[in-house]
């Protein structure tokens, strides 16, 4: 395999595995907000983001079976861990609910920003959605500071736990 099939490769798996991930959780502050916290403004901005993470995953999941790339071993964990991380961070109520999206998308920025500039002209097509993904999740980045993200006093360590985590999983699905 060339470097850059490769590379390409890795980057599916890896957006693949992160978009998943955000699915995942979503599905678990909607369920916090569905059973224990009561929000419903907060319940249909989270559903009106899921479906874009919807549309994104479900374009990786196509481009994995049609490359017949191997998703990555971790989904399983990072399905238990992307629920918990949703109903935990929802149950801190919605600033913490809030900065989970922002964290999550501001590593994702940076992670999809880096794809695209690696990216060649023989992948025009994996390019242009990556770059319509990035825009996606930027909005949801101003989405979750207009509804009340924060870095402020104890959530500047949330912030970075959940930065922490999103990197060890894009560098660990991008090779496993």
């Amino acid at each position: 395999m060339t470097d850059s099939k490769t590379r390409t490769e890795e980057f599916i798996r890896v957006d693949h595995a992160g978009e998943r991930g955000a699915i995942k959780i979503y599905e678990g502050q909607l369920l916090a907000l569905n059973t224990l916290v009561k929000n419903e403004n907060l319940k249909k901005t989270i559903e009106e983001m899921k479906v874009h993470e919807k549309e994104h995953c479900d374009f990786f999941e196509k481009e994995i079976k049609k490359r017949k790339i191997k998703p990555t071993k971790f989904l399983p964990l990072w399905d238990l861990l992307g629920v918990g991380l949703g109903f935990g961070s929802t149950l801190l109520g919605k600033k913490a609910a809030m900065l989970c999206t922002a964290s999550v998308e501001e590593v994702i920025d940076e992670h999809y920003q880096n794809q695209i500039d690696q990216l060649g002209s023989d992948e025009k097509e994996l390019k242009k959605k990556i770059i319509k993904f990035r825009d996606d999740e930027l909005l949801h980045k101003d989405i979750a500071y207009e509804k009340g993200a924060t870095k402020k006093g104890i959530y500047s360590i949330m912030d970075k736990l959940i930065k922490t985590g999103s990197k060890i999983a894009i560098n660990i699905s991008e090779k496993i």
